[in-house]
């Protein structure tokens, strides 16, 4: 907290200006208050300062200047800052509010009895500007602070110390400052006067809040360490008992001597000289049990004992830790495999780590310094309770198991499925609750279409598993057109598969082509190459040569229209190139040579038309000598 003081110090110096060289806080240690000036507390103004105290003139509301009031708000007055008083946990705290006079001069003096001879002290004050920059009330900024401390001997003639504030300016928000002088009282002092001085005129601002005046003793800063500079010790209560040799250093900012006096406590709250300890050396005895040590130092031998006088050193703590109870464990975990980690946790008092082990003695640390475990292997770990002040582990560990349930088992499945038909997709699995991506919950379902299924199967545990299901749809074949080319019949397909093709419905083929099929009538069949069943429809194969050679050697001598003969009702016409009827045949058969009134005719190609029941078919053959 000194080392605070002087920062906040700092920053203040460097936003004063002309502030004098005595003006500072304690570098040192600070002892206990020995004077303190809160105002009070409570919601009503008042009670004025005893009478000598102040030249201001006290009234219960806004002061005008040259006057004052305590107060624990300054809410209504003028343009003022509305704020509370600075003491820290006061409830309705009342402070010293000033407007100042319009001739700077003295506003407040204080007696201080009670001071030891010989003895450097440090005098504060927190102070607040009360105009807000920019105010309503002063055009521009208001008038700044600016107050000296001055320190006086009980006859008032002789000036010990004093400095100034510098100007504290308006702000923007109301900010608490404090401020400190320094002064040492000579043989037989034993009381000051305090005065506060307005450096400033009165007017359009220099309003100021005024709280927590203290005095207190200033002395070196103790520290106090054994031979290994260490400020304490922390042993394991099974290794003491314990002792060490301590030594108290001062930082000589403040004393120019020093005369010592060591203490012992058991609870570092009532302290005991210890007899004959009057060194800045001490070696304790060995000690079972928790015992604080200290050093009060004064300047001069005679106000060691008093403890308004000197300071108190730094505290060096031997402390005796027990034995850990182990962890407490919240119990074992189980959680389903698919789980990525499980987390192991055990509780331990305040003041305590855990490490984690995988054995219960001699094992590998698998984790430190925290009371959760995280892990993906299964298994049994061990918690271990450590103080965090030394290192004093349980003697046991406290063991903690973790374990993964297996899911349940499921076998993913690519399916497939006759078109115009149901499948019934099944989870494989029994025991479990079942929730389809259909939105239905039984072990088995029906399904009339291509896609991606999914199941969630979940066992009494709480641990599921998916099993997926890809089903294709086997699509019937859709015959697109059959033609014949000669004596060949010629299948095509809108969709594409893995087709078979069949005149009877009993002997499939691969090809789409049947060659050397005499004319007639026929139904085609066509089926996938699974038990999908098939469709058919009914063809009239029509077999027309392209071409004859009528030259005698008995082979493709005649133009033969073959399968017509199966019809009952048609009509065949030949014609040459000019529309000449060459040949007619009306439901008989007709075979043509290639004459016309016993002549041969020219190679050449020829046209006919076939009239079969309403339907007609022209093309053309070709005659070849």
């Amino acid at each position: 907290m000194n080392y605070l003081k002087a920062i906040v110090f700092l920053v203040v110096l460097g936003c004063s200006h002309g502030l004098s060289a005595q003006l500072g806080f304690c570098a040192g240690n600070s002892g206990s208050p020995i004077f303190t000036e809160d105002f009070g507390t409570g919601t009503t103004n008042g009670p004025a300062l005893p009478a000598g105290t102040t030249t201001y003139t006290y009234v219960n509301g806004a002061p005008d200047d040259g006057s004052y009031t305590i107060a624990s708000s300054t809410a209504g007055y003028f343009d003022w800052f509305n704020i509370q008083d600075h003491t820290p946990d006061d409830v309705s705290g009342k402070a010293f509010i000033v407007n100042a006079s319009f001739t700077p001069g003295e506003f407040y003096k204080r007696t201080i009895t009670g001071l030891c001879e010989n003895t450097s002290y440090e005098f504060s004050s927190w102070l607040l500007n009360l105009h807000p920059r920019s105010g309503a009330g002063c055009p521009g900024n208001g008038i700044p602070i600016n107050v000296k401390f001055e320190i006086w001997d009980s006859t008032d003639t002789n000036l010990l110390a004093s400095g100034d504030t510098g100007d504290i300016v308006d702000n923007t928000s109301p900010e608490w400052g404090q401020y400190a002088l320094l002064f040492t009282t000579v043989p037989g002092q034993t009381s000051v006067i305090l005065k506060m001085i307005n450096n400033s005129r009165g007017g359009c601002g220099n309003d100021l809040a005024i709280d927590d005046i203290v005095f207190r003793s200033c002395g070196d800063l103790i520290t106090l360490s054994d031979t290994a500079n260490e400020t304490s010790i922390y042993a394991c209560e099974d290794d003491g008992p314990v002792s060490a040799t301590l030594n108290a250093s001062p930082d000589f900012s403040i004393f120019s001597n020093h005369f010592y006096q060591c203490q012992e406590s058991t609870d570092a709250i009532n302290w005991i000289d210890i007899p004959g300890e009057t060194t800045d050396m001490y070696t304790t005895p060995l000690v079972n049990s928790d015992t604080y040590y200290r050093v009060k130092v004064s300047e001069d031998l005679i106000n060691i004992s008093n403890d308004l006088c000197n300071v108190i050193s730094e505290v060096f703590e031997i402390i005796l830790v027990p034995t850990p109870n182990p962890p407490n464990s919240i119990g074992d975990i189980r959680i389903c495999e698919n789980i990525e980690n499980g987390i192991l946790t055990v509780r331990v008092p305040p003041g305590m780590l855990v490490n984690w082990y995988d054995a219960p003695t001699g094992g590998t640390l698998v984790a430190s310094n925290t009371t959760s475990f995280t892990t993906d292997t299964a298994g049994t770990y061990y918690a271990e309770a450590v103080p965090t002040v030394a290192n004093c582990p349980s003697d046991t560990s406290t063991a903690v198991t973790l374990e993964f349930y297996p899911l349940p088992v499921v076998m993913d499945e690519e399916l497939f499925f006759c078109e115009n038909t149901n499948i019934t997709l099944e989870s494989g699995v029994t025991g479990v609750t079942y929730e389809w991506n259909t939105g239905e919950t039984t072990p088995n379902i029906a399904v009339s279409q291509p896609g991606t299924y999914t199941v969630e199967v979940t066992d009494p545990r709480g641990c599921s598993n998916i099993k997926t299901i890809l089903l294709n749809q086997i699509d019937l074949p859709i015959i697109d057109e059959i033609f014949s080319q000669e004596y060949d019949i010629l299948i095509s397909t809108l969709n594409e598969g893995v087709f078979e093709y069949s005149l009877d419905g009993i002997n499939f083929q691969d090809e789409a082509r049947f060659s050397n099929i005499p004319g007639g009538f026929y139904t085609i069949y066509v089926r996938n190459d699974t038990s999908c069943g098939n469709v058919s429809v009914s063809y009239f194969h029509l077999v027309v040569p392209k071409f004859f050679t009528p030259n005698g050697d008995n082979i493709n001598d005649v133009f033969k229209i073959d399968g017509i003969e199966t019809t009952p009702d048609y009509e065949i016409n030949l014609f040459d190139r000019y529309g000449k009827l060459l040949k007619s045949s009306s439901n008989a058969p007709m075979l043509w040579d290639g004459r016309y009134n016993n002549q041969d005719l020219p190679s050449g190609d020829y046209w006919y038309s076939i009239r079969i029941e309403g339907e007609l078919f022209k093309g053309h053959v070709s005659l070849k000598r």
